[in-house]
């Protein structure tokens, strides 16, 4: 429940932040920042794992415990670790929008930090170099903030209909700063899913419930050699 509880209070936040007036809301948002800081307040004695991204980690259209952070959780219970796992998912988000969130959410200690952000940016056709030279400033800043934080950053492919070239220097963008600056990589997030329609939501992009399932097999194959060190 406590887990759950804590997915809620971190969906709820980002929800108010993201939405509506920021004036008429700035009550009611330090409100639910408190709760959250308690309630992580309360974990310290375990690792933290955070799953800092966009709508496929927010696990948008399914129950929060549906998402492939929770699942993530599920498995780390079961192998009895010593982890807490906090889903920073927020729909919508881009890797701009991401990196001016982040100060917030490094408030609390965080051991391991799974960066998936980027697919936006490329749906939209934002310029590589700006979604490059952003996923650079977030991973800086979270070594900057601790430096024994373990990055692990997921992998993003989007459909050609950008264009090949847009699409083949998009899908280096992750390779290429995992190897620059020595974090973990999950090759591609949604490997076995994207394209799938047994898999997918409606809308062909968000997986479904057995979707996020191999989602998180996907990010389990590259966290556990770091959570069973």
């Amino acid at each position: 429940m406590r887990t759950i509880l804590k997915f809620s209070y971190f969906f709820v936040f980002f929800l108010l932040s993201s939405c509506g007036d920021k004036t008429n809301k700035q009550e009611e948002n330090e409100t639910i920042k408190a709760t959250v800081e308690k309630e992580v307040s309360t974990t310290t004695a375990k690792k933290v794992i955070l799953f800092f991204g966009n709508s496929l980690t927010a696990g948008m259209g399914l129950d929060l415990e549906e998402a492939f952070p929770a699942i993530i959780q599920q498995k780390l219970d079961s192998l009895m670790l010593d982890y807490d796992v906090i889903n920073a998912g927020l729909s919508g988000e881009t890797t701009a929008s991401g990196k001016n969130r982040l100060g917030w959410v490094l408030n609390q200690k965080v051991d391991v930090f799974v960066l998936e952000l980027g697919a936006n940016d490329g749906l939209r056709g934002i310029p590589l170099e700006e979604t490059r030279n952003n996923l650079q400033a977030i991973i800086e800043a979270v070594r900057e903030k601790n430096p024994n934080t373990k990055i692990i950053l997921a992998g993003m492919q989007i459909p050609p209909n950008m264009g090949k070239r847009y699409t083949s220097e998009f899908r280096n963008i992750f390779p290429d700063l995992a190897e620059k600056n020595e974090a973990a990589l999950i090759p591609f997030l949604l490997n076995d899913v994207a394209g799938n329609p047994e898999l997918n939501q409606d809308d062909g992009i968000h997986p479904t419930a057995k979707g996020q399932k191999i989602v998180a097999d996907n990010v389990w194959a590259i966290l556990k050699e770091i959570v069973l060190q």
